[in-house]
């Protein structure tokens, strides 16, 4: 998407109002897209989340950020029950709770790792939506490597925000990756979600 390359660039050049201007773009242009291939009104409203997530997070201050991390986080619900609709839960049950498990392993060490660096405020909220991405990125799982990927990519992309959070030390261009990698994962997951037909279609 040129919207997206655009707003890395700005972004690595310091160009504050193309940034500004080009990151409430990115979700509904890929909504617009979704639409065109007769998306389910469930991606459609978690890509609104994600509009509302970034809008809210540019804002900056404590409270936009909760407000934006809320949003994110009802996406992820929207997420979840697209994928369940859609059979990502439906394998076999230990295949299921491998994954649950693995993720759940993973969130388990970030969390372990991140918290003692937050401000108490946010510790609770963190660890709050970070096992709801940890869910949903398990979820995608059971869709296919697209979605899958996607749902890896977004873990990604919020723990590099947490990093920030908890004051680790940052790689060179931080933003870029942290857009790049979320950018990714909606387009993956919106892919992933477009091609898995829902169980009422699978077995009907």
């Amino acid at each position: 998407m040129g919207v997206l390359e655009l707003h890395l660039t700005a972004i690595s050049a310091d160009w504050h109002l193309v940034r500004a201007v080009t990151k409430p773009l990115l979700m509904p242009v890929l909504a617009a897209l979704a639409w065109t291939r007769s998306a389910p009104r469930g991606l459609l409203a978690a890509l609104a989340c994600g509009w509302g997530g970034d809008v809210l997070l540019e804002i900056g201050g404590t409270v936009p950020f909760l407000l934006g991390m809320a949003s994110f986080a009802t996406g992820h619900v929207c997420y979840l029950r697209l994928f369940a609709r859609r059979g990502a839960f439906a394998g076999a049950r230990r295949a299921v709770a491998v994954r649950c498990a693995a993720y759940g392993v993973v969130w388990a060490a970030l969390i372990s790792l991140l918290v003692p660096g937050l401000d108490p405020g946010m510790r609770v909220p963190v660890a709050a939506y970070s096992l709801l991405l940890a869910a949903m990125a398990a979820g995608a799982y059971g869709l296919g490597r697209r979605a899958a990927l996607g749902g890896a990519l977004f873990l990604l992309s919020d723990t590099l925000i947490a990093t920030g959070l908890a004051d680790w030390p940052q790689p060179p261009d931080g933003d870029v990756w942290i857009m790049l990698t979320y950018a990714c994962a909606q387009m993956l997951l919106t892919v992933g979600v477009l091609a898995a037909a829902p169980m009422v279609e699978r077995t009907g």
